[in-house]
């Protein structure tokens, strides 16, 4: 009898941490370049004389799908088309970002709106002159102004096996070094657009409504358990 009170508390601990991931979705909806978090669950079977399946708190990974393109007409602006990331130097070391919102300092540092900044192919931060004139930004990344090349973003390539940390809202370390993308038949630049959050805010209200009919199912069977253990102890107490 105690192990469906057990096992309806884990049911509510994994359940708890997929409302967390859909409010921190849900809050992000209109982040650039954002990427949605999941949760994926197993059954643990516990090792007692009568098998019993509990639900872990399960894993939480990073949606790769790609968000909506939008189109800004902003040279600074730029978004990534395929499978692929630009490179930014942060305080916890190189991440890779979906964002691709640009500005140019007054030394010429080409950053990310957050100040971090973009990197080229080989790992260095890219310079340009701020009185250079119009930025122009091809699709393998190659930066010219006033019809000389100044510079090239790098795009990276993260392997699909690599564990994805998040670092601040739209931006990834993974557990396995990202390799340079060389090819950009697959893989490129389009300047003046924005990549959106992936979040589908219809399919997150779905999962909440979902979800939230199942904490208040498991939170019946709890009172129902317990319920029952309480008239068992006073059936073999001798009490009416």
């Amino acid at each position: 009898m105690e192990s469906g009170l057990y096992v309806a508390l884990s049911g509510q601990i994994a359940l708890e941490r997929r409302l967390d991931t859909i409010a921190r979705n849900m809050a992000n909806v209109g982040t650039a370049g954002y990427r949605a978090d999941e949760v994926s669950f197993e059954a643990v079977i516990a090792g007692m004389r009568d098998p019993v399946a509990f639900a872990s708190a399960g894993e939480t990974f990073i949606l790769r799908q790609p968000g909506a393109l939008t189109q800004t007409g902003n040279p600074l602006d730029v978004a990534v088309d395929g499978d692929a990331w630009l490179g930014i130097a942060t305080p916890a070391g190189t991440a890779y970002t979906r964002d691709g919102r640009m500005r140019i300092t007054p030394a010429g540092e080409l950053q990310t709106l957050n100040g971090y900044p973009v990197l080229d192919v080989g790992n260095a931060p890219i310079l340009l002159d701020p009185n250079g004139g119009e930025v122009k930004i091809a699709r393998d990344g190659m930066i010219t102004q006033d019809g000389q090349q100044v510079g090239a973003i790098g795009l990276f390539r993260i392997e699909p096996a690599a564990g994805l940390a998040r670092y601040e809202n739209a931006a990834v370390i993974p557990d396995i070094a990202a390799a340079p993308v060389l090819d950009f038949t697959a893989n490129g630049i389009a300047q003046g657009f924005v990549e959106g959050s992936n979040v589908d805010p219809i399919r997150e209200l779905t999962k909440l409504i979902m979800v939230s009919r199942t904490f208040e199912a498991t939170a019946t069977a709890i009172a129902d358990t317990e319920s029952s253990l309480k008239d068992g102890i006073r059936t073999l107490g001798g009490r009416s």
